[in-house]
């Protein structure tokens, strides 16, 4: 889809240059072509095309489009605006017929073309499955962006490809994208590769290991459970381990405690958190990441049937605490609580992050720009705050602390899974997780319930459904830590 050339040559069926409205104040451009030139200064001089933020004009250069698109350069212009004005540019009606598009960038740092690589690949991208046609779709087949190619481009393609992938996951059917087609999508991925071992625990192993509160979650579907976990090793015998935990649950009704209209059409998405860990494994393969990874998912489905779990009932998990269902719509929490403690007592990873749409409370805490993110160690958190803003992955650091605790007891278990104060939700999901980590003294949760899913029209430069949120964040962490 995205290629290279040194220089722009305005041979493709379309051009897209983008120019900023001091570049055209200061007649601050230089094209190889006389003819544009010269039309782009007419337009400069009479004002015509002024370069505002996304503003779009087209003109004509041998029969062939030639569109010039306004860059923000206010105060608050960064790469994200320059990402939204590529995506709104090949939006363009005007696009809508161009096969081969070349893109003419003014600015032309690394980080600049890393972004518009992420508006074309990201904004670009449509769920269209069960689409028959759509006059409105991004028809492109290839993009040329005039930029020298360089390595780093190379692998912002490969990222955004890991990103796209986990968002056609969230994005199908719950009754497609099932435990499952999970396994075999994980199967698929990790065929023929080395230093790869692969475990997956279904219903009878799940039982014997004693995953009660996994299990529990479960009792009302006719899907199975699994516990799928890729050891990847990647990196030098004497490395430790870091494990990226996914909540996957396929669906999720609320069970008993069922959710009402508005709120349960997209439960398909309530396992973008195993999606975003499946994604990250596809880029650590392709990219050959030289690190010693774990990769689990703990997949589920909250269904409604005459064996749910129910409110009041106690179930005891991996670890041997016993939990009281306070609520049967905090079932992604008591799936994660099995999977992190067998990760944690399995595999004994010196860093352990969990990924997961756990709460709602977090979008009404940070909206659906930003994941929440929870730590017992603030240099584990302080690199992954460091990836989120190379990656505009956004994530924002809530507080854990000693006094919440008391937010979870119960009167009859170990622990409740649902909070007995009001509000907080966020913090009082990640420290019920916490009293399953074990010893583990560099973990991080990170609550992608907000940044998941677009529900409306767009956001950003995401369209509707899937973000693939935790994709590029997790993959950047782990490159560069």
């Amino acid at each position: 889809m995205i290629s290279f050339q040194t220089k722009a040559q305005f041979n493709k069926d379309a051009a897209v240059i983008l120019l900023t409205k001091s570049q055209i104040e200061k007649k601050k451009f230089n094209f190889s072509n006389a003819k544009i030139q010269n039309a782009v200064l007419d337009l400069a001089k009479n004002k015509t095309f002024c370069g505002d933020k996304d503003s779009i004009f087209p003109l004509t250069n041998e029969k062939k489009l030639v569109l010039l698109v306004g860059v923000d350069e206010s105060k608050d212009a960064n790469l994200t605006s320059l990402r939204i004005t590529i995506k709104k540019a090949l939006s363009s009606s005007y696009l809508k017929n161009a096969k081969t598009i070349e893109l003419i960038p003014q600015v032309n740092d690394e980080p600049s073309i890393q972004a518009l690589i992420e508006g074309i690949m990201i904004g670009a991208y449509k769920w269209k499955k069960y689409i028959k046609a759509d006059e409105k779709e991004i028809k492109l087949k290839q993009i040329i962006i005039a930029t020298p190619n360089k390595p780093a481009y190379q692998k912002t393609i490969e990222i955004c490809d890991g990103v796209n992938f986990t968002r056609d996951l969230v994005n199908d059917n719950a009754d497609v994208i099932t435990s499952e087609y999970f396994e075999k999508t994980i199967k698929s991925l990790i065929k023929g590769k080395k230093n790869i071992a692969l475990k997956i625990l279904n219903t009878k192993e799940l039982s014997a290991q004693g995953c009660g509160l996994h299990l529990a979650v479960n009792k009302g579907s006719d899907k199975e459970p699994k516990l799928i976990i890729v050891k990847y090793a990647g990196g030098k015998k004497s490395e430790p381990y870091t494990a990226l935990v996914g909540k996957g649950l396929t669906f999720d009704s609320g069970g008993l405690n069922l959710k009402p209209t508005g709120h349960m059409e997209t439960m398909r998405c309530d396992m973008s958190g195993a999606a975003a860990v499946v994604g990250t494994l596809k880029n650590v393969l392709k990219l050959n990441i030289k690190k010693n990874l774990v990769f689990v998912c703990g997949m589920a489905e909250n269904a409604i049937g005459s064996c749910s779990y129910k409110p009041g009932d106690v179930f005891v998990g991996y670890a041997g605490k016993s939990v009281e269902i306070g609520n049967t719509d905090a079932e992604g929490r008591l799936v994660l609580a099995d999977t992190i403690a067998y990760t944690v007592k399995n595999y004994k990873p010196a860093t352990l992050i969990d990924i997961a749409t756990l709460t709602g409370a977090v979008a009404v805490g940070l909206g659906f720009d930003f994941s929440g993110l929870l730590s017992n160690d603030q240099k584990l958190a302080d690199a992954l705050l460091k990836s989120s803003q190379e990656t505009d992955d956004r994530i924002w650091q809530l507080p854990l602390y000693v006094e919440i605790r008391d937010a979870i007891k119960s009167n009859y278990a170990d622990l409740r899974n649902s909070s007995n104060i009001k509000g907080g939700g966020a913090i009082t999901g990640a420290e019920f997780l916490r009293n399953f980590i074990g010893d583990t003294k560099s973990w991080a949760h990170l609550d992608i319930a907000g940044s998941a899913f677009v529900e409306g029209t767009s956001r950003m430069y995401y369209g509707y459904g899937g973000t693939g949120a935790g994709v590029r964040l997790l993959t950047h962490y782990l490159i560069n830590n």
